[in-house]
């Protein structure tokens, strides 16, 4: 068979995506996967007691929520971008750097104004020993759902879009953590957080190039 033929039929054979398929795909992987995250965290951790009043009057308490779900929406965006090739995707990773710039410029300020008696307590905290495991932990169901979901779209950069569905896994099990965690330190929060951040980042860059392979 010539070349000319080749491409013809299977010109003829292509059928058009579905417009916002990558992004529904992921979605469903979302809503599969953060519920089972809010299971295991009732399931293993229970509620923080007093969650509700300490989000109204505590403003740690209310950032310590927002700041890693900002982190899951910039992932979310970042891997439906990364999941349909040629779209760049750089402005996406701003929105996971700048919560996380803001988190450390929070625990460097309540360090630096602590006396030094106290900043000890106010690094480790009571939970750093399970925290960081905890989140990442935690963050599996939608780590999981989002690389299965991805197998089946178009990524052409795995290491990069395996690394974004673990910015939105770690967002979305820091966040749910977050509701049972009854740490409170800017300090504690900038490291612990962060390092139970990275571990499904660094996950998914390594995972990415050897399931999501086309």
């Amino acid at each position: 068979m010539k070349t000319e033929d080749l491409i013809a039929l299977l010109a003829a054979q292509a059928q058009p995506v579905p417009r916002h398929a990558a992004r529904r795909a992921l979605a469903l992987a979302l809503l599969a996967g953060l519920p089972l995250s809010l299971a295991l965290m009732l399931a293993g951790y229970g509620l923080r007691p007093g969650l509700a009043a300490s989000l109204v009057q505590q403003p740690m308490a209310l950032l310590k929520l927002l700041l890693p779900a900002l982190v899951a929406v910039a992932g979310f965006v970042a891997i439906e971008r990364l999941a349909r090739p040629g779209v760049p995707v750089r402005r996406a990773f701003w929105g996971v750097v700048l919560p996380l710039l803001l988190l450390w410029i929070l625990g460097l300020a309540a360090w630096l104004g602590a006396p030094a008696a106290e900043r000890p307590e106010l690094l480790w905290g009571r939970t750093w020993r399970t925290c960081a495991l905890s989140i990442s932990w935690i963050a599996l169901p939608v780590f999981a759902a989002s690389l299965l979901a991805l197998r089946g779209l178009a990524p052409t950069r795995p290491a990069l879009a395996g690394a974004a569905a673990g910015v939105l896994a770690a967002g979305s099990g820091a966040a749910v953590y977050a509701l049972h965690c009854p740490e409170l330190a800017a300090p504690f929060l900038a490291i612990w957080y962060v390092l139970g951040m990275a571990i499904p980042v660094a996950a998914g860059a390594w995972l990415g190039p050897r399931v999501l392979r086309w």
